[in-house]
């Protein structure tokens, strides 16, 4: 069975850092990011999605972790379709972004050769975690928008498993169709060829357009569940209303069966949690890995 190493969304959300988990005199950018490591072996960095990150703060990430552990990092808006406003470009790119630039922004609309500039300065970045073992994997996620049914968002997807070939990435889809009975398969086909990892979803199952908790496992060396509450105000409201979340005992006991199968169909399973709100995240985190390491029927016998 594949190793289950389990974290949060973030290290650096400005409600865990006001929370109290981090002790005084350890809420500076090091002191956060050791404390945060010695308790965790997986974390998802979501600053690079904002803007593009620096080959600086790379090498400053794997001198401040332990051997083992990993960034699952989330890739730039624009390379996954989603509104990108100028200021999040370096200078000299701004000018190249499309006319439309709020909004949903169509595929098409994006010069490709913008995105191949992007990608190269994006993955530079990264170069020092990669080197380091640190890079767990590249997290591309596609918004609501993005649908199998569209011919430009399925496009889109091949160039993009195009420009990354050689680096991990997974793919979470936030449009239920591509995981849908009649979509499942073609879905899970493609990733599976491309060589890329899928995520699979917790969320509210209240919405209509809801990702069901379907569990793929598309490459044999990692896969990946991200958390993210079950509040209803999915889609609608404040950050905080959307991810506000405190799961209970019975609500993570229902995913453990489920990682486990995961980890026999792949090296590693991420189990990330994106209940952002105050210290929910980790500790929904530290709640499922004792469960995790909690001994099964099948050891005790009973």
């Amino acid at each position: 069975m594949g190793k289950i190493p389990v974290g949060t969304c973030s290290w650096t959300d400005r409600a865990l850092v006001s929370s109290g988990w981090y002790p005084p005199g350890l809420r500076d950018a090091e002191g956060r990011l050791c404390h945060y490591a010695a308790h965790f072996p997986v974390v998802e960095v979501d600053a690079t999605y904002y803007s593009l990150p620096s080959a600086r703060n790379g090498t400053l990430w794997t001198e401040r972790t332990p051997d083992g552990f990993r960034f699952d990092v989330k890739a730039f808006s624009l390379l996954t379709a989603h509104p990108t406003t100028p200021n999040a470009l370096p200078t000299d790119l701004r000018d190249a972004l499309p006319g439309r630039r709020g909004g949903r922004p169509r595929p098409s609309d994006i010069d490709p050769g913008l995105l191949d500039e992007v990608w190269q300065r994006f993955s530079g970045a990264l170069e020092p975690l990669k080197k380091a073992g640190r890079l767990g994997t590249l997290l591309f996620q596609f918004p609501p928008w993005f649908t199998p049914g569209d011919a430009q968002s399925k496009e889109f997807l091949a160039q993009c498993a195009q420009r990354t070939a050689g680096w991990p990435v997974t793919v979470e889809f936030r449009h239920p169709a591509w995981w849908q009975e009649d979509e499942r398969a073609k879905t899970e086909a493609a990733l599976r060829d491309w060589g890329m990892s899928a995520v699979a979803v917790d969320m509210t199952q209240n919405l209509p357009a809801f990702i069901p908790p379907v569990t793929p496992v598309t490459s044999p060396h990692l896969a990946v569940v991200r958390f993210h509450g079950r509040n209803d105000a999915w889609g609608t409201g404040t950050k905080e209303e959307r991810f506000r979340h405190t799961y209970a005992t019975e609500e993570l006991t229902e995913w453990v069966p489920r990682l486990h199968a995961m980890a026999d169909q792949a090296d590693e399973v991420h189990a990330l949690f994106n209940n952002c709100c105050a210290d929910a995240a980790v500790r929904a985190a530290e709640s499922m890995r004792r469960l995790l390491d909690a001994p099964t029927t099948e050891t005790t016998g009973r």
